[in-house]
């Protein structure tokens, strides 16, 4: 599903570089869960920023479905987004001005999917998640494990074949987050496919295979 050929980030500040990635080559199969772990700065979150075509990378060649994507312009990775990736973030990403039944919708909105469908997948997922009794409810009004239920929600009405989370429990108590986990991991069991950047022992335990990143480059795969 995903592959990687000696991916390159470079940041530049007048005359300085950093090498956010240096020649990172992974490959991550239809319904994989892997963990990438790494210290603060190795370069975890900018690889999932690329693969969920949310920037493009200075170098390198990267693979979704079969297609090498690493030029796409904004017009295109947008539009291969859509229905294609979900995204959960340790910061929720909720918007503050729309209720939990709006969040969710928001995706289907803007791939054009027709009320009716709307609707019914919304209250699936909703339904799945275990928060339709707080469906007008807004983000300020939940809980931190309730709003990452929402994010959760949010990610998979769409269907997507491939979820990218960026420390989906950063913000969470111990119970909460664990509750997180185990819904990615059904997700997961179901066919989904999930790359999780994490920074826990713990959480990266959920995963089949753990990718340890340092100084951006990959130094050992795990597989669990």
């Amino acid at each position: 599903m995903i592959k990687t050929v000696d991916l390159q980030k470079i940041f530049k500040t007048e005359e300085v570089q950093t090498w956010a990635l240096n020649n990172v080559n992974i490959e991550v199969k239809e319904g994989e869960f892997v963990a990438i772990m790494g210290p603060s700065g190795c370069g975890k979150s900018t690889l999932l920023n690329i693969l969920g075509l949310l920037d493009n990378p200075s170098g390198g060649e990267y693979y979704l479905n079969g297609k090498e994507v690493s030029k796409y312009t904004e017009a295109q990775r947008t539009s291969l987004r859509k229905g294609v990736i979900g995204f959960v973030f340790q910061s929720f990403n909720l918007i503050d001005e729309l209720n939990v039944y709006e969040n969710i919708e928001l995706p289907l909105l803007y791939m054009g999917i027709p009320a009716a469908e709307r609707k019914r997948r919304v209250e699936t997922a909703m339904e799945r998640m275990a928060i339709t009794h707080r469906s007008k409810h807004f983000p300020q009004q939940l809980s931190g494990g309730q709003q990452q239920r929402v994010a959760i929600a949010r990610a998979v009405v769409a269907n997507p074949k491939l979820i990218l989370a960026d420390e989906p429990t950063g913000n969470l108590d111990s119970k909460n987050g664990k509750e997180v986990m185990e819904l990615l991991s059904e997700l997961n069991k179901e066919g989904t496919t999930i790359i999780m950047v994490t920074h826990s022992q713990h959480d990266a335990g959920f995963a089949g295979r753990i990718i340890n990143l340092f100084d951006g480059q990959v130094v050992t795969e795990v597989s669990l």
